[in-house]
């Protein structure tokens, strides 16, 4: 999708969200995924391999080095 395009729907999300509905967002830009989110779930081959609150996950050094490009 074009960057217009995602931004049209992270903010579709956001309404979505702040409207209170659960949802599950599968998403390979992580950093604004989890951003938005309450709840994070990393995957790596398939398998859960963390899971948390997503500000944690946000933070976390192991997740941003692996898939925040830091």
């Amino acid at each position: 999708l074009s960057p217009i395009m995602v931004d049209k729907i992270f903010e579709v999300v956001q309404t979505i969200h702040a409207q209170g509905t659960t949802m599950l967002l599968v998403e390979q830009n992580a950093s604004r995924a989890l951003a938005l989110a309450d709840r994070g779930y990393v995957l790596d081959s398939g398998e859960v391999s963390m899971t948390g609150p997503a500000q944690e996950l946000l933070s976390d050094p192991k997740v941003r080095a692996a898939y925040l490009g830091e």
